[in-house]
């Protein structure tokens, strides 16, 4: 397929007009949309994606716009073609004559795969967006809020046991796809009643012992496949089959090899021998804080992974929204960052303001909750992007905060030129020094003498450390994070400091229309690549329904207040 640019000043078709006023005498928000801000996309977005030579394809800057108006309306790629060819105001919006054919509908995944293949998915948003700009409905050092939520993975939960089980058998699916004859050669009868059919379908043992030595022969089943494509026998390429790769990966976290005497037990059907077992018994790994590791949950989403977090868990992706929040403009979201569910909120502020930098869109104000907030991330917004971070800071876990009348890091005076730091009875610190992890980043350890802690009269009310070999210590910030978590805290219990971060609370709305109108919470496709094009688009959806109600003069609903709730105020 290749690319045939066509002239943007294209008008809509003078039949089309007529019958889509007439049909929308009020409007619609594809009308709307097309009236103010014109056809949004051009094919030039999209020329990287085509060969120079070839059928002519449809043009992008169409199927672009179906994309985001199937996302819109929660629909299938042939319910999206059939819309093209069947309704009124997308035709209007795509400046299609009535009588216009339209397309097959997997063209509408092939586009997809063009983006994602060209990594333009996030151009779906960004052009909305510079729309938006151009015509005054977006600008940049304005207010901003971040959350995030959790996205379910298009796969089964499997518990350990149906893991292996089925990682084994799709690993056999694809090796069958790929080299049936030299399968067929291979694997014993017992397999095919085994792996024959999915897990879940199968009748499981219930004890714990019979579970045990069904995972160990699978595991050994496993080894035994690996086993036979390092052998100079098998078919070049299967070793580098995705599944394989899944089932290596799965075998090195679900297994480890221990002395044992089993050993593959002969194929008389073949007519060699099969491949040497290196004479070690599978034996499954010890797993301690499951949300804690990177283990692949699933064979068919390697992407996805587990995860609990206030009191809930899941297998899938964590999706992160920044809106704008000014009053004079409408909510747009500028950004949707996506990632594997055990990646943490506060890993991903940085990310996020390169990427609004990289589009112009900082914000002059980010609020955000504390699963974002650190000492460092407020210096380093403030000196390398100009942003005030808004939010909660970490709570204080120490014994001293949790305990009145204790003495807390606040109430020591640090002098930071002279590198010194003064307890609050008044003795200075001991040694001063600057370290750094990957965990804590840079900071700084300052110890007290044990003598003056030893004898001090508030020592019950500062250190509970025993013995006379070391007085108190305290770890701090660098100067510009410990000064700018200061100055944040002090805002923070101020009425205008309250006041401010109360607004954040407004894009707990926006996941609540994803949610309940786009299908936020729940993966379309499997992998990271694709489901991050599914949050980009429904992000564009969002703000096309945002920007229309804009645009028509339809204000903001307010919170809706129950009758009986109503009695009270």
């Amino acid at each position: 397929m290749s690319l045939r640019p066509q002239s943007l000043r294209l008008s809509i078709p003078a039949k089309t007009v007529r019958i889509a006023r007439a049909a929308f005498p009020k409007g619609s928000p594809y009308l709307t949309l097309r009236d103010e801000l014109g056809t949004v996309f051009c094919d030039s977005d999209f020329a990287d994606l085509y060969p120079a030579g070839g059928q002519p394809a449809y043009p992008p800057w169409r199927l672009a716009l179906v994309t985001l108006m199937q996302f819109r309306e929660g629909l299938s790629d042939r319910q999206a073609a059939d819309a093209v060819r069947a309704r009124i105001d997308w035709k209007y919006l795509l400046g299609l004559a009535l009588d216009d054919p339209g397309f097959d509908h997997s063209v509408l995944c092939e586009f997809r795969d063009r983006l994602l293949g060209g990594s333009l998915e996030a151009r779906l948003l960004e052009r909305l967006l510079e729309a938006s700009q151009a015509h005054g409905l977006l600008r940049a050092r304005g207010r901003q809020r971040t959350d995030s939520t959790h996205v379910l993975a298009a796969v089964r939960a499997l518990n350990r046991l149906e893991l292996v089980a089925e990682t084994l058998r799709a690993a056999l699916n694809a090796v069958a796809t790929a080299d049936p004859n030299w399968l067929r050669a291979f694997a014993p009868p017992e397999w095919y009643e085994r792996y024959g059919r999915r897990v879940e379908n199968a009748r499981l043992p219930r004890a714990e012992a019979q579970r045990e030595i069904l995972q160990r022969q699978i595991g050994e089943d496993g080894f035994r496949l690996l086993q036979a494509l390092k052998h100079a026998d098998a078919p070049a390429g299967l070793g580098r089959l995705h599944a394989i790769q899944i089932l290596r990966t799965v075998w090195a976290q679900q297994f480890e090899r221990s002395p044992g005497s089993t050993g593959a037990p002969p194929d008389p059907d073949q007519g060699r021998s099969p491949p040497k077992s290196d004479n070690r018994q599978p034996r499954r790994t010890e797993r301690r804080n499951r949300g804690s590791e990177d283990h692949l949950v699933s064979p068919y989403d390697a992407d996805a992974r587990f995860r609990a977090r206030n009191g809930r868990d899941w297998i899938g992706y964590m999706l992160h929204l920044i809106e704008t929040c000014d009053q004079d403009h409408p909510h747009l979201i500028i950004h949707a960052d996506s990632t594997p569910a055990n990646v943490h909120d506060v890993m991903r502020l940085g990310p996020i303001h390169g990427a609004l930098e990289a589009k112009g869109l900082l914000p002059g104000e980010h609020l955000v909750d504390t699963g974002y907030m650190s000492a460092a991330h407020l210096a380093r917004s403030r000196q390398q992007h100009g942003i005030d971070l808004v939010g909660p800071s970490r709570k204080d876990v120490s014994w001293q905060h949790r305990t009145e009348g204790a003495f807390e890091i606040k109430d020591f005076v640090v002098d930071w030129d002279n590198r010194r730091v003064r307890c609050p009875n008044g003795k200075e610190s001991l040694s001063w020094g600057e370290y750094g992890d990957a965990a804590r980043g840079r900071y700084v350890k300052v110890r007290f003498r044990a003598a003056d802690c030893l004898t001090c009269a508030s020592r019950a009310r500062c250190t509970r450390v025993a013995g006379s070999a070391q007085g108190r210590q305290l770890l701090l910030h660098t100067r510009d994070a410990h000064e700018a978590l200061v100055a944040a805290r002090v805002h923070q219990q101020t009425e205008a400091g309250q006041r401010l971060y109360a607004l954040r609370q407004g894009i707990e709305g926006t996941f609540s229309q994803g949610v309940r109108a786009f299908g936020l919470r729940r993966a379309r496709y499997r992998g990271l690549a694709k489901t991050r094009l599914q949050h980009v688009a429904t992000a564009a959806a969002l703000n096309i329904e945002r920007i229309t109600a804009w645009l028509d003069g339809q204000a903001l609903a307010p919170t809706r207040t129950s009758r009986f709730a109503a009695l009270a105020g």
